[in-house]
């Protein structure tokens, strides 16, 4: 008779813990749309293995929500981490926040990051090799704060303060790190950025946008506060993206950005770099890096469900030194993804991409897996 309990008592959990996953199944399938706009948390977790790390394990999430449900113009706000460590004492956490106030009056952007990592490092320039590869233990604090007010339909001006400090390890002496003197800054540095910028912004979305554009110029100017070899300059950054409707389920979206740095002596690890998880992808972000970064790029978005799409992209960028814009030995990027909205209200999504790059001769193709929260533009 107790054996005969423990049985039944075994089966009614393992009943009851299929069924709660059935439904758990059911409602992350189900094609519905939550109208009462409530808040939403999606958590990705973290596990890899590279010999210079380690066993690197974490977690990343969105934390999504609306600072006035009953306003359906209120755009969400979202807030993102990622905390990983790994067995050989090396750490990233970063904390990111996206904030629309009531009546989208006020538009709050933040980082927060500490890291300790190590990076492959090629030299500086739009085409540095492979065979270069010098491998560098990176150490930063990153704080950067925006606050941008509406002031005409539309039309954002902002105010910024950020304040970034590096400090690098060359691994092994005698690499293109050591030996090549185009390289500045390589202890590292600390820089405090004053900065305005200007926004215009008609998208249906900020999530997932169907239709209109977007447009952000900034401009910040880093101060000699530290002296010594720390950095002293400007730096400027265009971003635009327009968004059409080809379809009920089809949109096009193009996205262009330009990012400078100006100063007599800007240090490797400030110049802007091509390749991430939002544009150029395919390539290894640091690959290629120098004063002036631009690039483009096109994504058709098949959104075939509330909860699942597929994309298509395809562009093209490259870096060059001040003077030595040319319209030669651009590189492209393409290649395709699976989205998942996990939530389909806000056009929150999980994507899956893999990029393609250039194949240079004596290399193998460049190209790139990402796995990420939220759309790449």
């Amino acid at each position: 008779m107790k054996r005969s309990l423990i049985c039944l008592a075994l089966f009614l959990i393992s009943a009851t813990q299929a069924a709660a996953q059935m439904k758990l199944i059911r409602r992350m399938l189900s094609e519905d749309l939550d109208t009462t706009r409530k808040a939403s948390f999606m958590p990705l977790p973290l596990l890899r293995y590279a010999q210079e790390v380690g066993l690197e394990f974490g977690a990343g999430g969105l934390y999504s929500m609306y600072m006035d449900r009953a306003d359906t113009s209120n755009r969400s706000s979202n807030f993102s981490t990622v905390l990983s460590f790994s067995t050989k004492k090396q750490y990233n956490v970063s904390i990111k926040g996206d904030i629309w106030t009531k009546h989208n009056a006020y538009h709050l952007i933040t980082e927060l990051r500490f890291r300790s990592m190590p990076f492959d490092f090629y030299g500086i320039g739009n085409q540095t090799l492979e065979a270069n590869e010098d491998r560098i233990l990176q150490n930063q604090v990153r704080a950067m704060f925006d606050l941008e007010k509406n002031i005409l339909p539309f039309a954002y001006t902002g105010v910024s303060l950020g304040f970034e400090n590096f400090r690098f390890k060359d691994r092994e002496s005698g690499g293109i790190y050591d030996t090549n003197p185009a390289v500045e800054g390589k202890p590292g540095g600390s820089v405090v950025y004053l900065g305005v910028s200007q926004t215009y912004d008609t998208r249906n979305s900020n999530n997932y946008p169907t239709k209109g554009f977007f447009g952000r110029v900034s401009y910040q100017y880093a101060p000699d506060l530290f002296g010594g070899n720390d950095f002293t300059g400007s730096q400027v950054r265009v971003v635009i993206r327009n968004f059409w409707p080809l379809a009920k389920k089809l949109v096009l979206g193009v996205n262009g950005i330009y990012y400078t740095v100006q100063s007599k002596h800007t240090p490797f690890y400030l110049l802007p770099q091509l390749g991430n998880d939002e544009i150029m992808r395919g390539y290894y972000s640091g690959r290629y890096r120098d004063e002036n970064l631009l690039a483009a790029q096109t994504e058709l978005r098949y959104r075939f469900s509330n909860r699942f799409g597929l994309v298509a992209f395809a562009g093209g960028g490259r870096v060059y030194e001040n003077g030595g814009f040319s319209f030669k030995q651009f590189k492209p990027s393409y290649g395709a993804g699976l989205r998942y909205f996990y939530d389909p209200a806000k056009g929150l999504s999980v994507r899956a991409d893999y990029g393609a790059g250039e194949k240079r001769p004596g290399e193998a193709r460049q190209s790139g897996f990402y796995l990420s929260l939220a759309e790449a533009f």
